[in-house]
């Protein structure tokens, strides 16, 4: 028991980190920066977040007996029925300092069970599969760590793509200061070209 113990702070941190970071990619935008579609399949940042806080809520809610207090803030599981990318937007009367607001509320709603309950804890997530459904705490974390960072960095990409904001994390760039970057890119173009 004393290893899973010491496991679960790790697991934590990166999932907090990784929201952070998603949240992050918001800083400065315009509720129209925000929201704009940046993908062919109409990704938006803003959209991220709000899908991100869902399966959040989710996650660290129901499937363990758990149930966010505000439930009609989050999208209900009914709601995908009508339409599949539900949560994947904001509606025109959702704020991006609403649902950053939300999403604060969430991670603190998710961090109480991650608190309160041992890495071997059960849950059953009701959405999967049958015969899948069972899960443990420890489980969820890593699940929603993956997803959370996936979607990490689709917002990298597209902040980058808007504004040229870079960087992984909050004061990091995590690229070289000073590089030639037209000439980086133009390189890479030679290099891809030659396998027309």
């Amino acid at each position: 028991m004393a290893d899973l113990d010491d496991t679960k702070a790790p697991l934590h941190y990166y999932l907090r980190r990784n929201r952070d970071d998603l949240l992050w990619k918001l800083d400065g935008l315009s509720e129209r920066e925000a929201r704009t579609p940046r993908t062919a399949t109409g990704n938006n940042l803003l959209g991220i977040v709000k899908h991100c806080l869902n399966v959040e809520a989710a996650y660290f809610g129901p499937t363990f007996g758990r149930h966010f207090p505000t439930p009609e803030e989050l999208v209900p599981l009914k709601a995908f029925d009508d339409d599949p990318q539900v949560d994947w937007y904001a509606r025109e009367d959702e704020t991006k300092d609403g649902l950053i607001d939300l999403y604060r509320r969430v991670a603190v709603f998710a961090d109480e069970t991650i608190d309160q309950l041992p890495l071997d804890a059960p849950g059953q997530v009701p959405w999967w599969r049958p015969g899948h459904q069972d899960v443990t705490l420890h489980r969820v974390i890593a699940h929603v760590t993956c997803d959370i960072a996936r979607h990490a960095g689709h917002a990298d990409i597209m902040r980058e793509q808007h504004d040229g904001a870079i960087g992984w994390q909050r004061g990091s760039a995590s690229i070289p200061d000073g590089y030639d970057w037209p000439t980086y890119v133009s390189k890479l173009r030679k290099l891809a070209d030659h396998f027309e």
